[in-house]
């Protein structure tokens, strides 16, 4: 059904909803979100149904998140996770939030291509309506760069406060170049030059391979090692690897499984005498793709592993599907960011909702966030 055909239904035809996240978990209302997955305007794995039901199994175990959803008969136009924080930061100020945990690293709802605006409003009348204790709704990691946030600005520049509270540059690979010339072009020579010393010396401790796989075969080995990989190395004594808690475990098992089965994961592994010294994961959700998490034997890191691996992950450039990988990383980060030079702007948006005097408590504790002078104010 076309977007103009929705835009024109008839009042109510368009339904705008809440509910708990547990209605979302059978076969029939996944296969609806994973159709609207597979053709959301900005493709966002982290809240596609493969990855987001294990994650609310793992952190939301009482089903205290809801999922708002955006519908229109059986057509599904947006569904997006929300949650109402008590705190925002360190201070005491309840609002209404996407829901994200540690290891999701997008914000953007799932919507239709053309049914962004459609998709607001429809939340901020959900919001304004029911707001409860919460003094305006915030939007964490939204891709800044994308239709549905300049929608977002559009939609709330009439007659709702909003901001960009913060805004970050993270790594990106984009580009028409091909593999071996976007190394060129990324890397100077004399750092060329050292991979491939070190590659050779890599390779003079045993027999040095190279694997790639998107079939589902062999998935929970290879999520095994991974797991030992990373819980060997710094994140493991910092207590940030997957495996420390049983939580982030299971859901890191689980969704590469589904992914695996969906043709939505790729693996990749340098591999030394039969054992895998660096590993990388990477979702993809065509047209784009996300870097998911990576890992190496600390043992071998005079040898670059990591940055070895990366350099046969530039392969995606050659893909037919894939326009670009989001790095899914941190700001100014060592090694990603010497070897992708794109950008991909993620920012923190905050919105008013509610009545005049909530509107009003929300725009001087904006003011206050962003100092007397607040850019970004619409």
């Amino acid at each position: 059904m076309s977007t103009v055909a929705v835009a024109n239904a008839p009042p109510g035809a368009v339904r705008g909803q809440a509910v708990a996240w547990r209605e979302w978990a059978g076969d029939v209302p996944r296969a609806r979100w994973q159709a609207l997955s597979d053709t959301a305007s900005t493709p966002n794995p982290f809240f596609e149904p493969w990855y987001l039901l294990p994650a609310l199994e793992s952190f939301d175990p009482d089903g205290r998140v809801q999922i708002f959803t955006l519908e229109f008969g059986d057509l599904l136009l947006g569904l997006f996770p929300v949650h109402n924080p008590a705190r925002y930061g360190r201070w005491p100020l309840p609002h209404r939030s996407a829901w994200l945990h540690a290891n999701a690293f997008l914000g953007a709802p799932l919507i239709r291509a053309g049914c962004e605006a459609m998709f607001w409003q429809a939340l901020f009348d959900w919001a304004d309506a029911a707001p409860g204790s919460a003094l305006f709704l915030h939007l964490p990691a939204m891709p800044l760069e994308q239709p549905l946030t300049h929608a977002l600005f559009d939609l709330s520049a009439g007659n709702r406060t909003s901001a960009l509270v913060m805004r970050e540059q993270r790594a990106l690979l984009h580009s028409p170049l091909p593999p071996d010339l976007y190394l060129e072009r990324a890397l100077a020579g004399k750092k060329r030059k050292e991979l491939r010393r070190q590659y050779a010396r890599l390779a003079e401790q045993g027999a040095l391979s190279f694997e790639r796989h998107s079939e589902a075969q062999g998935i929970d080995a290879w999520i095994d090692d991974f797991l030992h990989l990373e819980g060997g190395g710094w994140k493991g004594k910092a207590g940030s690897a997957m495996a420390c808690a049983p939580a982030t475990e299971t859901l890191f098992r689980n969704a590469l499984k589904q992914a695996a089965m969906l043709g939505k994961l790729e693996r990749l592994a340098l591999v030394l005498d039969g054992r895998r010294i660096a590993m990388l994961a990477n979702f993809l959700t065509p047209p784009g793709s996300f870097s998911y998490k990576t890992a190496f034997d600390e043992d071998f890191s005079r040898f670059s592993p990591g940055v070895l691996l990366q350099r046969e992950n530039l392969a995606l450039l050659a893909r037919d599907d894939i326009a670009w990988c989001d790095s899914c990383a941190a700001p100014d980060h060592p090694m990603i960011d010497s070897l992708w030079t794109e950008r991909r702007p993620i920012g923190r948006i905050s919105i008013a909702i509610g009545g005049t005097l909530r509107r009003a408590a929300f725009k001087r504790l904006l003011s206050l966030e962003l100092g007397r002078n607040p850019t970004g104010l619409t």
